[in-house]
């Protein structure tokens, strides 16, 4: 089951990777600061993951 989330937020770094530069490209401040926060979102949560794997 944390191997399927650990995926899940490592996709979500990609894709809010990709909204930033989209957002960049777009000339968007919107799309950069989702992507950022998507990007931050998953960081934060992938690190739970690995405290709770060292517990």
């Amino acid at each position: 089951m944390n191997k399927i989330k650990l995926l899940c937020f490592t996709l979500a770094i990609l894709f809010g990777a990709f909204m930033f530069v989209y957002g960049e490209y777009d000339d968007s401040p919107g799309g950069q600061l989702l992507g950022l926060l998507v990007v931050i979102a998953s960081i934060i949560g992938i690190l739970k993951i690995r405290r709770s794997q060292q517990k």
